[in-house]
């Protein structure tokens, strides 16, 4: 037996570790007619609309909280960690949408070291017509918190004194859905704090990805 690394194709994913892809209870319907055109804007300046993500593909979409939140960065970082090649096996987009200028994207994928689509919400339309909560609250739990909170609110706070930005609204909590292709929602969940992402193999598990080993989520594999 051996641990998973990144490149490593697993076979077998030992089940008393691996989530099993229930949904979760829906809050609310989707809003699909108010949100698919509303705009995203990539790291050139480019203008998308929502749609255009889950139009002809499933995709796995987060929203996270300003680019400068330790909490999102340690997240991204750990989305960074998927083999690419899971992705394309089960014919699955990501897509990380932020709440900051799209001006901070490229610096923030090098930072984070997160190769797959990224977008900016600028004007936080489709988070406010998707319901996304506005609330400080740190709350506890996650599986990919890697720095300390205090250690993380210092590094955080000093990147915002030498930018002059928070690069996003620091009240703004994000979410994740899992959409398409069309008019198709499998899973959606919206953060009630800082820490209440879902754990990345739930959703790859629900979108039916190859999950990951991750210290704080491990997963045991034959090889």
């Amino acid at each position: 037996m051996a641990s998973m690394d990144r490149g490593v194709k697993p076979q077998q994913v030992q089940q008393d570790t691996a989530y099993v892809p229930i949904l979760e209870t829906v809050e609310n319907s989707f809003d699909f007619e108010n949100v698919a055109k509303l705009p995203l804007w990539d790291e050139e300046g480019n203008m998308i609309p929502f749609d255009h993500l889950y139009k002809k593909h499933k995709v796995i979409v987060i929203f996270i909280r300003h680019f400068l939140c330790f909490i999102s960065r340690d997240y991204v970082e750990d989305l960074a960690k998927i083999p690419e090649s899971y992705l394309k096996d089960a014919n699955v987009r990501l897509v990380v949408i932020g709440c900051a200028p799209h001006k901070y994207i490229k610096q923030y994928k090098e930072e984070t070291k997160y190769p797959f689509e990224m977008y900016c919400d600028i004007e936080r339309d489709v988070y406010n017509t998707l319901g996304m909560k506005e609330i400080q609250n740190c709350g506890n739990g996650s599986k990919h918190l890697k720095h300390s909170l205090i250690g993380g609110l210092l590094k955080s706070t000093w990147k915002a004194i030498k930018t002059g930005d928070f690069q996003g609204d620091v009240k703004q909590q994000g979410g994740s859905f899992i959409l398409g292709p069309g008019d198709q929602v499998h899973f959606m969940h919206r953060d009630k704090a800082d820490q209440d992402h879902r754990p990345i193999n739930q959703l790859l598990a629900v979108a039916g990805v190859q999950q990951v080993s991750y210290p704080k989520d491990p997963r045991v594999f034959d090889v």
